[in-house]
């Protein structure tokens, strides 16, 4: 049967009326949880999966029920009748599915961070304003059930002015696999500070009511890496046959267009405590809190600090967090696209779903590495 075209998508062959069709690229993690978020969801069905495994491309499509299946995905892309394209391959790799993506007329889910650099993801950002299509980028964190609490409770201004916060995620022996696309510069665009500290930077910035990062002082290391420690498996007893060309560890302080700071870490190893850790803590005038997630915990993980009749007080919100991190900014995402389409002809009808906020993040992401290499504090281009 033949479905109508919504406003302002393409012509999908077949499904119900307001089914988006949806293609994914990517088999590994991302592309993965991207796949099973998209299927799990009402209004959207995957009917296109690429990638270069093609074992891992036959059990996937199999078992999700998708149809179309391609080692290339230019060919994916080409299909005249998807409405989303989603996006879960190496970083390097997210800028030209994305322009090819948006420039055909699709919407478009990319796992984080939105490209390699500041520039590509401004491209990025500009393809999907002229396209008039939503471009939502994975920044899952943010949906944790302690991260939505937290920012609920912020409505309130608790704490009075917040004037410092500190952001981390470390670990201490996780570098994703030594010598593959992760510790490639031109791949990856960078360590732990661009796939770990990206998360806890969207976090801190989306708890602080999204303030502007104006400049920031940074370093970073690769002390362990480029020993061959920290992969999580046996020690190198001598120098890699590869080049480890991205740090193990960053650090930044970011000073605020509100007049406030934010210290930022990312790790993906480090001899220190063994778990891995992803800590925000918010310092204001009259209270505070602190999000401490050890080993992925989904529960006591948020403490709040104040005074009750001049005394010290801690509460500790009890919260359980159901984990579908993914679903819920994938359900976002396609809420934004339904919620367009309904946008009388002639406006835009995507405005603000255009990746904007990510694109602010890589920038920021791009003035750290260019402030750790030059030893100097880095202006933020806004």
């Amino acid at each position: 049967m033949s479905a109508r075209t919504l406003p302002g998508h393409t012509a999908a062959e077949t499904g119900p009326t307001d089914e988006l069709r949806v293609g994914v690229i990517g088999l590994g993690f991302a592309g993965t949880t991207h796949l099973d978020a998209f299927t799990a969801l009402p209004g959207a069905r995957v009917v296109a999966l690429a990638g270069q495994e093609p074992a891992r491309l036959a059990e996937l499509a199999d078992t999700r029920g998708v149809e179309h299946r391609y080692e290339d995905w230019r060919e994916l892309v080409a299909r005249d009748d998807l409405d989303i394209i989603s996006i879960g391959v190496p970083n390097d790799l997210h800028h030209p599915i994305a322009m090819a993506a948006l420039q055909g007329g699709r919407h478009v889910f990319c796992e984080k961070p939105l490209a390699v650099t500041g520039a590509l993801a401004e491209e990025m950002v500009q393809a999907a304003r002229e396209a008039d299509r939503v471009l939502e980028v994975a920044y899952n964190h943010r949906r944790r059930a302690d991260v939505q609490w937290l920012r609920r409770h912020l409505d309130s201004r608790p704490f009075g002015d917040i004037y410092h916060a500190r952001a981390s995620w470390l670990r201490r022996t996780g570098i994703p696999g030594l010598g593959s696309w992760f510790t490639s510069k031109a791949t990856a665009g960078g360590g732990p500070l661009i796939d770990l500290g990206s998360h806890v930077l969207d976090i801190a910035l989306f708890l602080l009511d999204e303030p502007k990062v104006t400049s920031v002082s940074a370093v970073a290391y690769n002390h362990l890496g480029s020993a061959g420690r920290g992969g999580g498996g046996k020690v190198a007893s001598q120098r890699l046959d590869f080049d480890f060309e991205v740090e193990d560890f960053a650090s930044a302080l970011c000073r605020l267009d509100n007049g406030a700071s934010l210290q930022l870490e990312a790790s993906w190893a480090s001899y220190s405590k063994a778990h891995e850790d992803i800590e925000v803590d918010l310092l204001g005038a009259v209270g505070g809190a602190r999000l401490h997630v050890d080993n992925y915990s989904t529960t006591d993980t948020l403490t709040v600090y104040s005074d009750v009749a001049g005394a010290p007080t801690i509460a500790k919100p009890q919260l359980r967090d159901p984990g579908k991190h993914h679903q819920s900014v994938i359900a976002e995402f396609l809420t934004a696209i339904a919620v367009g389409a309904e946008t009388p002809e002639g406006q835009p009808r995507y405005e603000g779903h255009y990746g904007e906020f990510a694109l602010h993040r890589s920038r920021v992401v791009d003035a750290i590495y260019q402030s750790a290499a030059e030893r100097r504090e880095v202006e933020v281009p806004q």
